[in-house]
C-alpha cells in the first residue's frame, strides 16, 4: 500500500518536477556558468572545447593550471563598478514599484465589487478581466502606441485641454508617462485575480457584527477587510513586480532611450552586443534582486501575521 502511495506521488509531481529541472533549473545552471567565462572573438562564449593543433582532435581546453585564461571574475566586477547598471536596475525597481502600487489602488475597488456582486453576474465580471488576454500581447502594445501618439484622440484631447489653459503641448509617447500606463494595462489583471479569490470568500458576517458594535465603514474596512485580504494583496503584487521589472517589450516601444529598463539591457547584451557573459551577470543580479524582494516581502507578511495573531 505505501508503495503504491509512494508511486502515486511520483507520478503526480514527476512530470512538473522534470519540466522545471530541464528548462529552469538546467538553463540557470548554463547561465551562471557563462557569466564566469569570456566572451568569444566573434561574440557568444569562447570556446572550452575545440580542435587541439598537436594532436587534430577536439579536446578540452581548461585545465587546473590554465582556468584564468577561460574563467574570469571581470564581469562581476563590470558591473559593480560602473554606476549605470546599479542606476538602470534602480530604476528597472522604481517603473515595477509605481506600476504594483497603482495596480494595487485599481484592483481593489474592482476586486471587492466583484466579491460583492449577486453570484450571477460574477463570472461575466471576471470574463471581462481576463478579456484581454485573448488578443496578443503585442496587438495590445501597438494598439496603446496609437492612442499615445501624437495624432491619437487621448494626446489631441489633452494637448487642446492644456492649450486652453496656455500650457504648451506634452509629448506621451516615448516616456515615462507612456511606459507606465502600458505597464499598468498589462498587469493589471494579475492583481485583481487574486485580490477577488480573497475578498469573495469573506465572512460578511464579520461586517455585521462590526457594525452592530458601532464600527464605521473605514473602521470596518481598516480592522477587519484589509487584514483579511492581506494574503491576496501580497500574491497580486508579487505577479505584477516581478514580470514588471523584467519587462523589455513595453520600454523599447512606447519608452524610447529614457524609459529603457533592466530587460532591454539584457536583451541588447544577448542579441545585439553578443557579450553573453556580461548578459548572464545582469541576468543572474536580476534574479537575485526578485528572491530578495520576495524574501523580504514574505518576512514582512509573516511578522505581520504574527502582530495580527
Amino acid at each position: 500500500m505505501a508503495k503504491n502511495k509512494s508511486l502515486g506521488r511520483w507520478l503526480i509531481s514527476g512530470p512538473p518536477l522534470l519540466y522545471l529541472l530541464i528548462f529552469f533549473a538546467i538553463p540557470t545552471l548554463i547561465m551562471a556558468f557563462a557569466a564566469f567565462r569570456f566572451p568569444g572573438d566573434y561574440g557568444g562564449l569562447l570556446p572550452l572545447i575545440d580542435i587541439n593543433p598537436e594532436t587534430g582532435k577536439n579536446e578540452l581546453l581548461i585545465h587546473a593550471g590554465n582556468w584564468q585564461e577561460y574563467l574570469t571574475f571581470e564581469n562581476f566586477s563590470r558591473f559593480f563598478e560602473d554606476t549605470i547598471y546599479v542606476e538602470l536596475f534602480i530604476k528597472s525597481f522604481w517603473y515595477a514599484g509605481i506600476t504594483t502600487l497603482v495596480c494595487l489602488c485599481m484592483s481593489y475597488p474592482l476586486a471587492w465589487l466583484i466579491a460583492r456582486s449577486p453570484k450571477k453576474y460574477r463570472d461575466l465580471l471576471i470574463l471581462l478581466v481576463i478579456l484581454p488576454f485573448w488578443s496578443n500581447f503585442l496587438i495590445r502594445v501597438y494598439a496603446w502606441m496609437i492612442i499615445l501618439g501624437p495624432q491619437g484622440y487621448f494626446a489631441m484631447t489633452i494637448n487642446q485641454g492644456l492649450a486652453l489653459l496656455g500650457i504648451a503641448p506634452i509629448q506621451l509617447m516615448y516616456s515615462h508617462f507612456a511606459v507606465i500606463v502600458v505597464l499598468v494595462y498589462v498587469h493589471l489583471p494579475f492583481m485583481v485575480l487574486p485580490l477577488y479569490a480573497n475578498l469573495e470568500k469573506h465572512d460578511v458576517a464579520l461586517l455585521d457584527a462590526a457594525q452592530d458594535l458601532g464600527a464605521s465603514g473605514w473602521q470596518r474596512f481598516w480592522k477587519i477587510t484589509w487584514p483579511l485580504s492581506l494574503p491576496g494583496v501580497w500574491a497580486g503584487s508579487a505577479l505584477v513586480f516581478i514580470p514588471a521589472l523584467g519587462m523589455f517589450a513595453v520600454p523599447d516601444l512606447l519608452g524610447g532611450t529614457d524609459g529603457m529598463m533592466v530587460g532591454n539591457l539584457i536583451k541588447q547584451q544577448f542579441l545585439d552586443s553578443r557579450d553573453w557573459p556580461f548578459g548572464s551577470v545582469l541576468s543572474i543580479m536580476l534574479t537575485l534582486a526578485v528572491l530578495i524582494m520576495a524574501g523580504l516581502g514574505m518576512l514582512i507578511g509573516r511578522g505581520r501575521q504574527r502582530n495580527a495573531l
